[in-house]
């Protein structure tokens, strides 16, 4: 596996703070800030707190480095912790620090403190251990096609005809936060993957090779570049890893490691964000979210995905399972504005029936596009092909297909590929609350570029 090295020092200044792993600790909480007014950064110097990618990509698309840009208080950080709490993630955008404890009246005396605005338990329950490693037999088929079975998937939306012509990611940065890439160090077809770096927000102490095997599947469907076993809809871009979701429970603290990650990928460059995760139901049911409540601000991760897309990159996520469920709606952060959210159809184009149904509570349209998430071909934590159903596949064979129209419209910002691909859908004329614009023709969209 090609790998690139970067500073720690840069990560951890990207970053903001260094997350904590905390084993003991039974509480969360997010405590949210009131300003940002003891500052020790200005927007004069955005290369202090953002990498020179980062600028370039709001400089490109006219975008400016304004408040939010800015790092969480230290003064205020230092405060919280000095109380006796743990760190364990900061959040610049929604201005926030998210703290672990065994005690909270230490809590209440956070929240007397003149620069908090509130305090919100996220978290309540005993940390889990890792997975064991999955046995390899890395014997995967190889086929006559060049995309191997993932030919379907790809050529549905005609991503192959810009793989043609030249465009295959090349140049592109694609985050991809997610529960955990197992064993993606190890399985020989996912060797020549260019992963830039990995970053565990949930469990700094963790192996993120040896977690959930959700995110390695994930990152298949864009990533792989095997002749004749795989291709990938955007086999050479290069991509960060990044986990947020602690598969052991449901939790809103994943909200807040999910937040931390996307805008540790905002800092170090990255153009897209893939995230196949969604969330609306919790092991506190007082948490759930209700259908009112999807309207793009009320989850922290919706709020967060907005201000991606306000930043300049392109959000890609998958719109959820529950079309089959009581539930039936996307779920947060799909109903975010300004990103791609994905619905799944068969290899035929028919809707696959779990795919999770708009719009959203202020009657924006969602899903935005759909492609292939039933029988998805997708690699196995053994090393060989398999295929899974979700729109978490999904998702990601979109995102990869639209780093790929973006490598080809360079000038285009990022709303304006968003806009791009929801005009090139088969429904676009009509869009629906099911297939939204439907499905894109990433090759028609290239083309009505170039009149």
């Amino acid at each position: 596996m090609k790998k690139f090295i970067v500073l720690i020092l840069a990560l951890n200044m990207y970053l903001g703070v260094s997350a904590q792993f905390t084993p003991g600790d039974t509480l969360k909480y997010r405590i949210s800030l009131k300003d940002k007014a003891a500052t020790d950064y200005s927007l004069q110097k955005p290369e202090k707190y953002l990498s020179k990618k980062s600028i370039e990509r709001r400089k490109k698309q006219g975008l400016p480095i304004d408040s939010t840009d800015l790092p969480v208080c230290r003064e205020y950080v230092d405060a919280i912790r000095k109380t006796g709490v743990h760190v364990l993630v900061t959040g610049k955008w929604d201005n926030f620090v998210t703290v672990s404890c065994n005690d909270s009246t230490l809590i209440s005396e956070i929240a007397g403190f003149l620069f908090v605005r509130s305090t919100e338990r996220v978290w309540k329950g005993v940390t889990q251990r890792a997975f064991k490693r999955d046995s390899l037999i890395n014997k995967p088929l190889r086929t006559d096609s060049l995309y191997g079975p993932a030919i379907t998937q790809a050529a549905m939306s005609r991503v192959d005809l810009l793989h043609d012509a030249g465009f295959k990611g090349q140049g592109m940065t694609i985050a991809v936060i997610d529960a955990g890439f197992h064993n993606v160090d190890k399985i020989d077809a996912m060797k020549n993957i260019r992963i830039l770096g990995v970053r565990d927000f949930v469990n700094p102490e963790a192996d993120i090779y040896a977690e959930s095997s959700h995110g390695m599947s994930v990152l298949s469907c864009m990533a792989m570049n095997q002749p004749h076993v795989m291709i990938g809809t955007a086999p050479e871009a290069s991509y960060w890893l990044l986990r947020s979701e602690d598969e052991y429970s449901e939790n809103l603290v994943e909200q807040d490691y999910w937040a931390a990650a996307i805008e540790f990928a905002d800092s170090v460059g990255v153009d897209l964000v893939n995230t196949s995760l969604g969330y609306y139901s919790f092991d506190d049911s007082t948490k759930n979210y209700r259908h009112r409540d999807l309207n793009g601000h009320y989850a922290l991760m919706s709020r967060e995905a907005a201000k991606a897309a306000d930043k300049g990159m392109v959000v890609v996520c998958s719109a959820g399972n529950s079309g089959a469920d009581s539930w039936k709606k996307i779920t947060p952060p799909g109903d975010a504005e300004n990103i791609i959210t994905v619905g799944a159809v068969t290899k035929r184009g028919e809707l696959a029936p779990f795919s999770s149904v708009g719009n959203t509570a202020d009657g924006r349209v969602k899903p935005d596009v759909v492609a292939v998430g039933l029988n998805s071909d997708v690699m196995g934590t053994d090393g060989n092909l398999r295929r899974a159903n979700g729109t978490s596949f999904a998702s990601p064979i979109m995102c990869g297909m639209v780093a790929c129209l973006w490598q080809a419209c360079p000038k285009l910002t990022a709303k304006q590929i968003i806009d791009l691909v929801r005009q090139s859908g088969d429904r676009a004329d009509f869009p629906d609350n099911i297939y939204g614009y439907g499905i894109p023709d990433l090759w028609k969209a290239y083309q009505s570029t170039q009149r």
